[in-house]
This record gives C-alpha cells, sequence and structure tokens, in this order.
C-alpha cells in the first residue's frame, strides 16, 4: 500500500519533467518591472518580475548576463526571453531568462522619483533642521512590527550595548497597503510620550515591501515628529523617502541600534582612559606645586621674614619723606598765594574806604552848609508853630503862641501885631 506514495523530489522532477516538455513554455516572451534584484558573485542574476497583480520569480545565468549592455535594477521595466521550468529544491518555478532588455523605468520608480523631488523642494531633507541624536537616551520608542527579526535585533543591541535605557515598543504593520497609515498613527502617538529617540523601520524586503516607507503622509508626519528620529529600513543600497527626512539613517534594525546607544563596553574603556589621563594630570600638577613649594620655601625671604618688614619700612620712608616735602612745597605756596591775596585785598579795601572817605567829607560839608544851627549862630532866628517851623507871615494870626530858637535858647511869644513887607 505504501507503493502508491512518492517522495517530495519526486514529485517536483514529475512537475519540472512536465513543464520541460510544454512547448508553450521553452519559448516565453515577458514583460514587467524588476523587483528584489540581486547580483552573485559568480555573476548570475537573481531577482522578480512583477506586474500589477503578480510576481515570478527569474534567473539569469552569467553566460547570458555577459552579453548584457546595461546594469539592472529594482524598479526598471524590462522584457525577457526565455523558458520557464520547476527549481527542484523548492518546488517553485521560475523563468529562466535567456535574453532581456529595457522596456523604461518601472512605475514604482517614477512616483518615487517624483515625490522625491517634490519634499525635497519643500525643505523636508533640509540637513540645518535635522535634530541631534542624543549620546546616552534614557527611553527609545521603537515603530515596526511587533514579531519578526528587526524587533529582536534593535532590543537584542540595545540591551547588549546599553542595559540601562529604556524601550517602548508602538507596534505597526510595515507591509502593505494599510501599513503607511498605521505607521503614520504610531508616530504621532510616540509623540506624546517623553521619549529621547525614536526609530522606525523594518527588515529587508523587496521594493514593494518597503513601499510604505516611501509614503507621502509617513515623510511628512517624520518630518513633523518633535522627537530625534532614526530611520531603520533593512536596506543597505537603496534609500527609501524616509530614510531621506529622517534625522539620521540607518543601514539596518541593528544599525539603527547601535546608533542609538553607546557600547557600554567601550564607554568604560573610554572612561578607563580618562581616569588614567586625569590621575597623569593631577601627578603632574601636585608634582609641579610641590616643586614651587620647595623653591619657596628655600626662598630668601621666607627664611629671613624680617626682611620683609625692613624692605617695607624703607620704601614708606622714602615715601612718607616724598610725600612731606610735596606737601611742605604745597602749603608753602598755598601760604604764598593766600598773601598775596591778602596784600591785594587790603590794598582793595584801603582804596575803598580812601574813596568813601572822601566823599563822606564832601556829604559833610554839605549837610554843615544845610545845618540850621550855623543859620542861627550867623543871627538868624527859627520861628515855630505848633512845633512846625514858619516860613511866611500866611500861617501866623494875631495872638498865636509861637517859640523862637536861638543859639543858646528859646523864646516863647504871643504875636500882638503882623507886619507885612
Amino acid at each position: 500500500m505504501e507503493d502508491k506514495y512518492i517522495t517530495v523530489s519526486q514529485l517536483n522532477r514529475y512537475l519540472k519533467f512536465k513543464f520541460d516538455q510544454d512547448t508553450n513554455l521553452n519559448h516565453v516572451f515577458l514583460k514587467g518591472e524588476i523587483s528584489n534584484y540581486k547580483a552573485h558573485t559568480r555573476g548570475h542574476l537573481y531577482f522578480t518580475i512583477k506586474d500589477e497583480s503578480s510576481r515570478i520569480n527569474a534567473v539569469m545565468f552569467y553566460s547570458q548576463a555577459s552579453k548584457l549592455n546595461f546594469i539592472p535594477e529594482d524598479g526598471m521595466k524590462v522584457m525577457v526571453t526565455g523558458r520557464i521550468s520547476v527549481y527542484e529544491t523548492t518546488g517553485g518555478y521560475q523563468i529562466y531568462v535567456e535574453e532581456m532588455q529595457q522596456d523604461g523605468i518601472g512605475n514604482l520608480y517614477i512616483e518615487y522619483e517624483k515625490l522625491k523631488k517634490k519634499l525635497q523642494a519643500e525643505g523636508l531633507f533640509d540637513p540645518s533642521r535635522k535634530k541631534r541624536i542624543p549620546r546616552f537616551p534614557e527611553t527609545i520608542g521603537i515603530i515596526t512590527a511587533p514579531t519578526g527579526a528587526a524587533i529582536k535585533d534593535i532590543l537584542s543591541t540595545i540591551k547588549r550595548r546599553w542595559p540601562i535605557t529604556k524601550t517602548i515598543l508602538f507596534p505597526s504593520l510595515v507591509q502593505g497597503a494599510s501599513a503607511a497609515p498605521e505607521i503614520v498613527s504610531q508616530i504621532q502617538k510616540a509623540s506624546e510620550y517623553n521619549l529621547d529617540i525614536l526609530i522606525v523601520g523594518r527588515g529587508g524586503g523587496s521594493i514593494e515591501d518597503l513601499w510604505c516607507f516611501n509614503d507621502e503622509n509617513v515623510a511628512r508626519a517624520l518630518y513633523e515628529c518633535p522627537i530625534p528620529v532614526i530611520s531603520a529600513v533593512g536596506h543597505e543600497i537603496d534609500f527609501t523617502i524616509a530614510d531621506f527626512v529622517a534625522d539620521l539613517r540607518a543601514p539596518t534594525p541593528t544599525g539603527a541600534a547601535e546608533m542609538a546607544v553607546p557600547n557600554q563596553t567601550d564607554f568604560y574603556n573610554y572612561l578607563n582612559q580618562v581616569n588614567l589621563r586625569l590621575n597623569k594630570s593631577m601627578n603632574q600638577k601636585i608634582q609641579e606645586n610641590k616643586e614651587k613649594l620647595k623653591t619657596l620655601q628655600n626662598s630668601y625671604i621666607l627664611k629671613n621674614p624680617i626682611s620683609i618688614y625692613e624692605i617695607k619700612e624703607q620704601k614708606f620712608d622714602t615715601i612718607y619723606e616724598k610725600f612731606r616735602l610735596v606737601m611742605d612745597s604745597l602749603l608753602k605756596e598755598e601760604r604764598h598765594q593766600f598773601d598775596l591775596k591778602i596784600e591785594k585785598m587790603n590794598l582793595s579795601i584801603n582804596q575803598i574806604i580812601e574813596k568813601n572817605k572822601n566823599k563822606y567829607l564832601i556829604f559833610l560839608n554839605k549837610l554843615e552848609i544845610l545845618n540850621p544851627l550855623l543859620t542861627i549862630k550867623r543871627g538868624y532866628t527859627i520861628t515855630r508853630k505848633n512845633e512846625k517851623v514858619i516860613t511866611s507871615i500866611k500861617n501866623l494870626k494875631k495872638e498865636d503862641q509861637i517859640t523862637v530858637e536861638l543859639t543858646d535858647g528859646k523864646i516863647d511869644a504871643t504875636i500882638n501885631n503882623i507886619l507885612k513887607i
């Protein structure tokens, strides 16, 4: 009964035989877009040919590949001629390419270049706006698939290099149509956390697998993120749009983790080197200061401290003598100037007194002339009525009481008669 069961190898060999016997599959003309291109060191080419909804693996051996007049690359549209057969080891069918020629650039590549030029013109790639990656991060956020090699590589690398760093995973799809919106949502969510660094990426894959990292919304979310971002898309040769926008680009997720945290072994070695240099510098400084102290201890001044006082005392005497001579000179000059001013002031006062004395004599003479007593001495009298001087008979009448003043006394009299002249 077991005779009816065959091995996998027998089945694959049978299918290969069927493929090879089909004349329609022995000479196929196929066109599509190159993806997941790899050139082997022996000269063989391995890639995928795809259209909008399907793909097929392809191989072109060195004997045919050496005749190409161009270098194939991902995104390139080509037209190939070859045969379809089964690769027995994997059981997968593929096209063995015999001839290949270019058929323009792939649609994905055109979209990529168009978006790249647009965002570059807007300044999203400007190096001047890129944020500095902290040297010793305390908390790192990671946006990637929760399972797979990428998250394992990142976490294991961080733990090995700098285990004190805390990590927070923001799980997201990183492939397919729903990946880009989910990545944008997780970037916005991570922005609300107190993170030092944000790693965004995934492991390697074809250009289609990585296409969500060429999405415009993802690029703008990375640009607006306040946290320093490391792009960790696993493709060492080609760049995605996210690589250009991010503050730092890593070729692989492991590389991103190495860029995000220092290596504790290297850091400890660095600290040891610093410690050695510091000790050497301190010992050298101590030795220099010991030599200075020894020089000071052997100096004449410290051995003969009284000499400091004697020198200062002598200097003080010299300064004091100069000060005294200067003060004497100044006082002498001031005294001389003071005497000159006193002499000048006395002269001015004497001149003023003499001038005023002359004025006084003139005024005195005038007063003497006007003095009524002198008039009386010359034989005149002064007549008053009610203490008022009478200068005319018009001011008098009969029976008025008057007083006549002479040089040696007064006479009271009564008017009996008034004669007019």
